[in-house]
């Protein structure tokens, strides 16, 4: 079911520069959204925060 969000004209129309004129705002967010979630997943596999090096790893594996 369609709902309705109140956005700013600039917010409007920034967010219509991600699309094509056959996009529906829908689209645009959704495709936005994806790449928000793609993002997040790719900093938290990449984050240095409790992750070993190579040489740590072997260390660990050989004890």
């Amino acid at each position: 079911m369609p709902t309705t969000i109140q956005l700013s004209h600039k917010t409007k129309s920034l967010i219509s520069t991600f699309g094509s004129k056959e996009d529906t705002y829908d689209t645009i967010v959704m495709r936005l959204y994806d790449i928000a979630v793609k993002d997040q997943l790719r900093e938290l596999l990449l984050s240095s925060k409790d992750a070993l090096s190579l040489d740590e790893a072997r260390k660990l594996i050989n004890e």
